[in-house]
């Protein structure tokens, strides 16, 4: 059975967090998903002290954006840490979950146990981002 492709996407929002156990924790814990659920990394995605309230310039992201729109590897998922780190904006991250959906990519928020295939990842999904968006602007 040939094993489906995926790429990961972490981001941290700090100095701190960068210089810290964030990424290289998000980084070794998304791995070991991918290679638990026997996924292919076919890109490793990461913007390192950057805000997740707007896409402005996570240049990482945006590449990433640019790879699934060009269909480069023929992804079946997107793996994040937490749902945060994909976006703290509701309207972005939504827009982007119907671009991964128009594209039958599905989104796994690896953390949280959240899986954009099933009905209740999708509602869970639409129910963090706006709680994520609150959590940046407290």
């Amino acid at each position: 059975m040939e094993k489906k492709n995926c790429y990961i996407y972490t981001r941290v929002s700090t100095s701190t967090q960068v210089e810290g156990y964030s990424l290289d924790a998000q980084l070794e814990s998304l791995r070991k998903y991918a290679d638990y659920r026997d996924l292919e990394i076919k890109g490793e995605y990461c913007d390192a002290g950057v805000s997740g309230g707007s896409i402005v310039g996570r240049h990482a992201f945006q590449n990433m954006i640019a790879d699934i729109v060009e269909q480069k590897d023929n992804i079946a998922f997107v793996l994040v840490f937490k749902l945060s780190r994909f976006g703290r904006n509701s309207a972005d991250v939504l827009k982007y979950m119907q671009l991964l959906i128009d594209y039958d990519i599905d989104l796994i928020s690896v953390n949280e146990s959240i899986d954009s295939s099933t009905q209740s990842g999708k509602m869970m999904l639409t129910i963090m981002s706006a709680v994520a968006e609150i959590e940046k602007s407290s």
